[in-house]
């Protein structure tokens, strides 16, 4: 069933005179994706830090499931079922994928882990670790040490990553960047297939990708929405055409 898992409200962030974002507002449902859109410098990263914690809003609300979480750190959201990946992929290189996940998942542990104990002795960690490898389709390659997969796989593994975490809503900011057509047929696919468990909001340039996942669309430029709808509405929309997509996605 779907329902709002996280709710932004008239969120703002002002550096000195400049509103990097103004007023915005936007809903994540489960079972959704909600992408954001917009020209470079339009504020569609500063809206995903504002609502991953990793930016104070000026003003503005973020509520994730019954917790208002406006303020809140971002090591204190994530823990309440917000995972996030970033334009530059963050993972460790000279680790196996295995170990990548692990200790993601480890991340979850509510008490430090015995300093004498095998990591790999941990059975809920490893279980959360095993399912978001196979979530994230990188069964066959979890004995890979991450610097030797190819781009494509670095950010699949960085999605696995974030879904050992046991997240509810995930920001992916531009998961497709620098990715051939193969493999951004593959993401494609693997957003597609979580969406049916999670609220994802999805920051993108890859505009046919967009039309094929969204659910909505929120068009953003200069730090404000100038449109937010369908992806019918959106491509209908002659200021949505000006400002950013042009006549070939009419």
């Amino acid at each position: 069933m779907s329902e709002v898992l996280l709710s932004a409200q008239n969120l703002t962030k002002r550096f000195g005179g400049l509103a990097a974002v103004n007023g915005v507002s936007v809903d994540l449902w489960r079972d959704h994706i909600h992408a954001v859109i917009g020209p470079n410098g339009a504020g569609k990263s500063t809206l995903t830090n504002l609502l991953s914690g990793d930016l104070l809003p000026t003003s503005g609300s973020v509520m994730l499931g019954r917790h208002d979480v406006t303020g809140w750190s971002p090591e204190k959201i994530s823990g309440h079922g917000l995972g996030r990946s970033y334009q530059k992929t963050n993972i460790f290189l000279p680790f196996s994928v295995w170990e990548n996940v692990r200790l993601a998942a480890q991340s979850r542990q509510p008490n430090a882990a015995r300093w004498l104990r095998r990591a790999t002795s941990f059975a809920a960690i490893n279980a959360r670790a095993e399912r978001a490898l196979e979530l994230s389709g990188l069964q066959n390659r979890k004995s890979s040490r991450a610097g030797t997969l190819s781009h494509g796989e670095q950010r699949q593994l960085e999605i696995a990553m974030t879904l050992a975490t046991e997240p509810q809503v995930l920001l992916l900011d531009e998961p497709l960047a620098g990715m051939g057509l193969a493999e951004a047929e593959r993401m494609v696919a693997l957003l597609l297939k979580l969406k049916k468990d999670h609220a994802i909001l999805l920051v993108e340039h890859d505009m046919d990708a967009v039309f094929a996942l969204a659910d909505k669309l929120t068009v953003m430029v200069d730090g404000q929405v100038i449109a937010s709808g369908t992806p019918t509405d959106i491509r209908a929309d002659a200021g949505v055409q000006a400002a950013y997509l042009g006549e070939e996605h009419a």
